[in-house]
């Protein structure tokens, strides 16, 4: 059934590799999943920059973007997002460059300062001890964005210069809320893990916004994990999974999305619940009304102008289900 909602939705895939599975087997359902999304009128899918992590095999978004891109005819593809601090510009610019290239008008580079890992692989990524390097931030992004432009003194992005995507910058904070509305970009939030941050980082972005040569109004788009069931009871076994693997991952101890039984069979302590629970404030889970009253309530609190879907589960066929159900909401 074809997507008609309020505003346009989209998708984050995190390549999900699941407990006795293998990377070759997420990256193939990742597009699997984005045939579906683009069958079904989602707007765009994007895949995040993760390193270090074992259950999420997107490490190398703009690699991921040209095989799903090759593989679909309309849907926008994107990073949600590539992380900056571990990246030369020059290197973004020419691969996101080559990529619009290669798929005109298809191409959204959304730009996050955070490492996307540990300290440890991070330092491994930028080549600094200490890992540093989101200081520099915004020198990175105004250096990014003159490669595009073809402003940069004896240095020529090729692709890239000529060639450029949307760019949009994502945070889970006020930082990249304001940054987006003084540079006049769109601003992608990320409430799946930032639930509290979300309407004061909107706020910001609105007043701060002031018009670019590609933007002339704010465009704000939130991101919320999403878990959409025949019934609420299937959906909170779904989610139980990956419940289990945040908590794995605040220990330390990243792993592969373990199954839904393994995860219900783990008794949760009264300090490792609140964690989890903090984590996942944003999330909206159960049987299509209950999950329509809560994308309603989402979409009149926070005025976003487009809405990006996040959802994990052990079974492929769940997560297709999810988003098959997703966009039959508001048909």
């Amino acid at each position: 059934m074809p997507l008609i909602a309020p505003v346009p939705f989209s998708v984050l895939d995190l390549a999900p590799v699941a407990e006795g599975s293998r990377p070759s087997d997420a990256l193939a359902n990742s597009l699997d999943l984005a045939r579906l999304a683009e069958d079904l009128g989602y707007v765009r899918f994007w895949v995040a920059e993760h390193h270090n992590m074992p259950g999420i095999a997107s490490s190398a978004p703009a690699v991921l973007i040209a095989h799903l891109a090759a593989g679909t005819s309309t849907l926008r593809l994107g990073s949600g997002g590539v992380m900056l601090p571990n990246h030369a510009p020059l290197v973004i610019a020419e691969q996101f460059g080559t990529l619009e290239a290669l798929h005109p008008g298809r191409v959204d580079l959304g730009l996050g300062r955070a490492p996307g890992t540990d300290g440890y692989t991070a330092a491994a990524l930028r080549h600094r001890i200490d890992g540093s390097g989101a200081d520099d931030f915004p020198d990175q992004l105004i250096e990014l964005l003159a490669y595009f432009d073809g402003r940069v003194e004896h240095i020529t992005a090729t692709p890239g210069e000529g060639d450029r995507p949307d760019v949009w910058l994502l945070g889970s904070s006020g930082y990249s809320a304001e940054l987006a509305g003084y540079l006049g970009l769109p601003f992608a939030f990320a409430r799946h893990f930032s639930a509290r941050n979300t309407l004061p980082a909107l706020a910001l972005y609105r007043e701060r916004f002031q018009p670019s040569a590609r933007l002339e109004q704010p465009y704000a788009m939130v991101c919320t994990g999403i878990v959409c069931a025949d019934t609420s009871e299937a959906a909170e076994r779904i989610v139980a999974s990956s419940r289990l693997s945040i908590l794995n991952l605040r220990r330390g101890r990243p792993g592969r999305l373990p199954s839904p039984d393994e995860a219900l069979a783990h008794t949760f302590t009264e300090q490792e619940r609140a964690v989890v629970d903090e984590h996942m404030a944003g999330y909206i889970v159960g049987d299509p009304d209950r999950v329509r009253a809560g994308i309603d309530e989402l979409l009149l609190a926070t005025a976003a102008d487009e809405l990006m879907v996040s959802t994990s589960a052990y079974d492929h066929a769940d997560r297709r289900r999810s988003f098959e159900l997703v966009a039959g909401l508001y048909a």
